[in-house]
């Protein structure tokens, strides 16, 4: 079925999880992810989910790419795309198997079951580990000896009892090289993220503006980061996936940031149909683009940036004004001011406004200024 693993546990295998959870979750380290605390106690306690569930089945995909994720990075004119963004949406080819598989169980005999793929409080990684498929590294992310960081997961929820396998052991040692790497310093210590510093939260979870302290750090990532997984030694081992429908594609290796800046509605749907980049919206994604665009050192490149001055979203108007900052002189900020940016409504835009060309007080969104 294109599975590289299955695994079973037991619901009763979790006990650390309430209190690891809720600790995260008091931190405030999940940041603008509310859902993720909405229903903490479901997340926790598989069986609040679910009253009937006796065993828990965890699959796993690979999805281990062709090319090296970290060669992207540093391409100032081309967007750098997590490797599982340059696939179809894994929600949608691990859902269709993994309710394939809960129909084969199902025939079997009188076997309920659930399926799950990241649209539900459940806890993948965590059931991973504890059904023996690997262990959450220093970075949180589920690592196998066999498959390095590259596996997607999904969960069968189900009411038949199945001996459980024996979990996964720590084999991290005195490594911390995805700790070393992240740009951010998304890591505030071993096993621990900090979500509000995180590349992948702020370029796909995150709604609003990003915040200024992060993105230089972000560089021509345009959705994601690769970063702590693709620096894991134990990428070394992994095999080739199997055959699945999540091949990779050719288009969206390193696409060119000018043709990603140019995009429209429609044009946005089109490229990114069937993709999980898509499910992130173009809005989102074009505020991305443009502090790629800032962050590119290539000059020529403020045409595409000057571009979106005008754009309908305020999200993306706002990185269009920092990108223009770090390409151009302040007084061509000023001009560019002065024929795009005098009519401002939006506080977040005028705030952009205002640091890009050194306005001060009002001047940022007067009719006036200039």
């Amino acid at each position: 079925m294109g599975f590289c693993g299955l695994r079973v546990t037991r619901p009763d295998r979790l006990p650390d999880l309430p209190g690891r959870l809720s600790a995260w979750l008091a931190e405030g380290a999940h940041g603008t992810m509310d859902w993720m605390a909405e229903r903490a106690d479901q997340r926790a306690r598989p069986t609040v989910l679910w009253t009937g569930l006796r065993s828990i089945l965890v699959l796993a995909m690979s999805y281990r790419p062709e090319h090296d994720p970290l060669a992207l990075v540093g391409q100032g004119e081309r967007g750098a795309l997590a490797a599982y963004a340059q696939r179809r949406d894994y929600h949608e080819v691990l859902k269709g198997k993994l309710k394939e598989l809960g129909g084969y169980l199902s025939a079997k005999g009188d076997v309920r079951v659930k399926v799950f793929c990241d649209t539900a409080p459940v806890m993948e990684k965590t059931l991973a580990e504890a059904a023996g498929l690997g262990w959450q590294g220093k970075h949180t992310v589920l690592i196998s000896r066999e498959h390095g960081n590259w596996l997607l997961l999904g969960a069968i929820y189900t009411s038949a009892e199945f001996e459980p396998d024996v979990p996964g052991r720590d084999h991290c040692g005195s490594c911390r090289a995805c700790l070393d790497i992240c740009p951010t310093d998304a890591f505030p210590a071993p096993y621990r993220l900090d979500a509000r510093r995180c590349i992948s939260y702020l370029t796909i979870e995150h709604a609003g503006p990003i915040p200024a302290a992060f993105r230089v750090a972000i560089g021509n990532r345009v959705f994601g980061c690769d970063d702590c997984l693709a620096v894991c030694p134990w990428n070394k081992f992994a095999r080739t996936a199997a055959e699945t429908r999540l091949a990779a594609r050719a288009d969206l290796k390193s696409p060119p940031l000018a043709d990603l800046a140019a995009l429209d509605e429609v044009a946005f749907r089109a490229l990114f149909a069937g993709t999980p980049v898509k499910r992130t919206g173009r809005d989102r994604f074009l505020r991305n683009v443009m502090i790629a665009v800032g962050n590119s050192g290539s000059p020529h490149l403020a045409e595409a940036a000057v571009a979106r001055l005008t754009d309908p979203s305020p999200l993306v108007r706002g990185m269009a004004v920092w990108a223009c900052g770090r390409l151009l002189g302040r007084a061509a900020v000023r001009d560019l001011h002065r024929r795009h940016g005098s009519g401002e409504t939006d506080q977040h835009v005028r705030d952009e406004w205002r640091a890009a060309a050194g306005l001060t007080g009002a001047r940022a969104g007067e009719t006036s200024a200039g």
